[in-house]
């Protein structure tokens, strides 16, 4: 690492007793380089063993790495934390300005302690943090929330405003924080933990310049790896449609989930495809700090005001293919304006898309079957692709009306728990489905990877990639755990993942000693390994087991592209799995 780079600073804040201070901690960021890795270190430390993850003493640690601000894709903010939704691990990666602000504010991670008594934000520019009061900010809206923020906090430089909605303030498990209004820490719960600690949001910014050990041999890298993201095909395809692009190629596979995984092709989903939003609704392409492909893409909604003729509101929406597979195919929503109309209201609430829409599913089969009723919906009759119904049952769940709602605020599988139909409750590891039925490799990442997410270790892409006779529980257990272990750089380093073709071991291995880092291809490998495995060691201390995951029977029963899955390959997988995790 270069002598004082801020990014060795570790900022501490104390809710309780409005109070912090910074340590520099070179050791740790020559170690773990950054964002995951040295969160993962820093939850160890903070987080008591057993902690209620809604008391005080769950820490929040934010995290960004060596290459933010000084090379293009390298994005993200990584979010730290015990998971109010699984009781276990969560981690939650967020791009927008957020990593780019706490760089130039002189930090490379953040730790939030404690609890206000009264709802607060904090205001954190270079050395200067302050207690705002909130109470005016409670019960706002996310976007709202930003834009009074916003009107309080014109200071200069980068900037980034996170916040949460009524679905943190409540204490939904699986509430998210936005940031810049279009993205999000939007997994396992971290809105809830603001929640929990009254932190409405946290404003964060500064101006700095940042080093480099060479500055000629800097401006080639930076043009090679410029260049080579503006030709890798796979991104320019995000840059023009987005993930949504993947909506049709999924469904003509059939691994697109339909009605709660009753099925696996949507006979509307042209009408909900990246083409058709695309060419009929699409208003804007935005892009995170620091990145050429613009993969944020954002459709303008029209809906006439009610008492007026011919007076329109405009409301930008982001959306991409998690969203469209979660409150669209998964939920029989075949109406774009109501795909985008759901997709309105759970960004308002701040609350995660897909946790909300494999939750809404497991309820809306749960209630054809008969097992809750009229009675426990509060007179709501939730059906396949009717998403007034559901915008209404979005209301309730963050109002928490009534305990069937208090339930499913707490997601699909602690719902079947109480209610019945826990074989198609859609969760792993309590974590709510993403949207491939590709094969065991999804599968299995949703049920092994740290954070159960598709972007763990990208099993869809093997079951797509490998050939038949390649697809072995040993075989597949290998490149999972290899393709987890190269994604703790990644998010050490804080690279979008879209990037991953570009920014390989090796080329990061060149490029690190521009920022005072001396790490051999082969030593990124086992530093990537001994990430993977803290992260491990934390899940185990708080009873994650591998030996115990739930393996939800709908899973089994509808045809995947590789047939109708076997139990007994996605156990012997897990298996595998363990053995080169604990080797």
């Amino acid at each position: 690492m270069i002598d004082h780079d801020p990014l060795q600073r570790v900022l501490y804040i104390d809710l309780s007793k409005r109070r912090f201070w910074i340590r520099h901690r070179p050791d740790l960021f020559d170690k773990y380089l950054g964002g995951a890795g040295i969160a993962s270190v820093l939850l160890h430390e903070d987080c008591p063993e057993g902690v209620d993850p809604l008391s005080p003493e769950n820490p929040i640690i934010l995290a960004v790495g060596p290459l933010v601000g000084v090379f293009p894709m390298a994005s993200k903010t990584v979010a730290m934390f015990k998971s109010p939704h699984t009781g276990n691990l969560g981690e939650s990666h967020a791009g927008g300005r957020s990593a780019i602000s706490i760089r130039m504010a002189g930090y490379g991670a953040i730790v939030i302690k404690g609890a206000s008594d009264i709802p607060v934000y904090l205001s954190i520019f270079g050395d200067k943090v302050q207690f705002c009061d909130a109470r005016a900010l409670w019960g706002m809206k996310t976007h709202v929330a930003g834009r009074v923020i916003r009107e309080r906090e014109k200071k200069p430089g980068a900037r980034s405003i996170m916040r949460i909605g009524p679905g943190g303030e409540n204490l939904v498990s699986y509430a998210c924080v936005v940031t810049e209004t279009y993205r999000h820490f939007g997994r396992l719960g971290l809105g809830a933990v603001f929640g929990s600690k009254k932190l409405k949001a946290i404003v964060v910014g500064g101006r700095r310049s940042l080093e480099v050990t060479d500055k000629k041999a800097y401006k080639r890298a930076y043009d090679e790896v410029f260049k080579r993201i503006l030709n890798t095909p796979s991104l320019k395809k995000y840059h023009d449609l987005g993930t949504s692009v993947n909506v049709l190629p999924l469904n003509r596979k059939q691994a697109l989930p339909t009605c709660n995984l009753k099925k696996a092709f949507f006979e509307q989903a042209q009408s909900i495809s990246g083409e058709n939003l695309a060419c009929h609704f699409l208003g804007r392409r935005l892009a995170c700090a620091h990145c050429p492909i613009a993969c944020i893409h954002l459709a303008a909604l029209r809906t006439p005001y009610e008492d007026e003729s011919y007076f329109y509101k405009t409301t930008f929406i982001s959306y991409d293919y998690e969203l469209i597979y979660s409150l669209g195919s998964m939920l029989g929503i075949g109406s774009p304006e109501g795909l985008l109309k759901l997709l309105d209201a759970v960004e308002c609430m701040g609350i995660d898309a897909i946790s909300t829409g494999v939750a809404l599913a497991w309820a809306t089969e749960a209630f054809e079957r008969g097992m809750i009723s009229e009675k426990e919906t509060l007179g709501l009759k939730p059906a396949w692709g009717d998403f007034k119904t559901y915008i209404a049952m979005i209301r309730n769940i963050v109002g928490q009306q009534g305990e069937f709602y208090k339930a499913l605020a707490r997601g699909a599988e602690h719902a079947s728990e109480l209610y019945g139909g826990k074989d198609f409750a859609l969760a792993f590891g309590k974590n709510e489905m993403p949207g491939y039925h590709t094969g065991y490799g999804g599968h299995l990442t949703f049920l092994t990877g740290a954070r159960h997410s598709h972007l763990d270790s990208a099993g869809y892409s093997y079951d797509q990639r490998l050939r038949p006779e390649e697809i072995t529980p040993d075989n597949l257990a290998h490149n999972l755990f290899n393709e987890e272990c190269y994604r703790q750089i990644l998010s050490s380093l804080v690279i979008c993942f879209f990037a991953r073709s570009v920014y390989d071991y090796q080329t990061i291995a060149d490029l690190l000693p521009l920022l005072g880092y001396n790490l051999t291809e082969p030593e990124l490998r086992r530093l990537g390994k001994a990430i993977l495995r803290k992260k491990y060691e934390f899940k185990f201390r708080e009873g994650f087991s591998l030996d115990k995951l739930r393996i939800p029977k709908r899973i089994l029963e509808t045809i995947s592209p590789q047939g109708q899955l076997k139990e007994d390959f996605l156990k012997r997988a897990i298996a595998a799995y363990k053995k080169l995790l604990l080797k």
